[in-house]
């Protein structure tokens, strides 16, 4: 095989292909902290689609049809359930389903020698990108859950966001998706608090006037 251009052991690491999984469904569901394009929603949510592809290794060209992006679409629904599990028994169980409903037998494939040996369960090196897409995303995910023994991912707390997001590493868990998210509610809660300290003065004040 070829000397690889790139380290091919990080940028397509269990860790990275969960990663490139909660981006790819954010982009699919509108959510991605991308900037707006000037242009239809559909052919939008396709560039940021192929953007999220890039950033993450994907070689060049990367063509989406518009039905490739709707059933990528559908595919990041069935997804989402693994996100929005409750326990590692419930992420456990969403990922169980998908493996027998929606996946092929494990195999291993260097893709005609472009790249090391790595397994897939998607139907061929060919298959479409909703099979792919769905496919690499319940591998990387049920690898992340049996490393850590959690849910591989969640849903941002924040109600204003509808992102997911990957766990990993040590620590208490997530609750955003992001530091944007986390600050935001934080800056929220403040707010709160101070209005509610604010009400309970003037009342106390009024009442000590009567």
């Amino acid at each position: 095989m070829a000397a690889l251009p790139y380290d091919w052991s990080t940028r397509h690491s269990v860790l990275a292909n969960a990663r490139r999984t909660a981006a790819l469904i954010n982009a699919l569901s509108g959510t991605g902290d991308r900037e707006p394009q000037p242009k239809p929603a559909a052919e939008a949510v396709a560039v940021a689609v192929a953007e999220v592809l890039r950033e993450y290794g994907e070689s060049e060209p990367v063509e989406l049809a518009p039905d490739d992006v709707v059933r990528m679409r559908a595919a990041a629904l069935l997804l989402r359930e693994v996100f929005a599990a409750e326990d590692v028994h419930a992420a456990a169980a969403a990922l169980n389903r998908l493996l027998a409903e929606q996946t092929g037998p494990l195999r291993l494939t260097s893709h005609g020698g472009s790249a090391p040996w790595h397994p897939h369960l998607d139907s061929h090196d060919d298959a479409p990108w909703d099979e792919w897409f769905l496919t690499s995303s319940c591998l990387a995910l049920t690898v992340l859950l049996w490393d850590h023994q959690r849910p591989p991912g969640g849903l941002c707390a924040s109600p204003a966001c509808r992102n997911v997001y990957i766990t990993s590493g040590p620590g208490p868990a997530r609750r955003y998706c992001s530091r944007r998210c986390a600050t935001r509610e934080r800056v929220a809660a403040h707010r709160r608090g101070q209005r509610a300290t604010d009400t309970k003065s003037h009342s106390g004040s009024g009442s000590g006037n009567s």
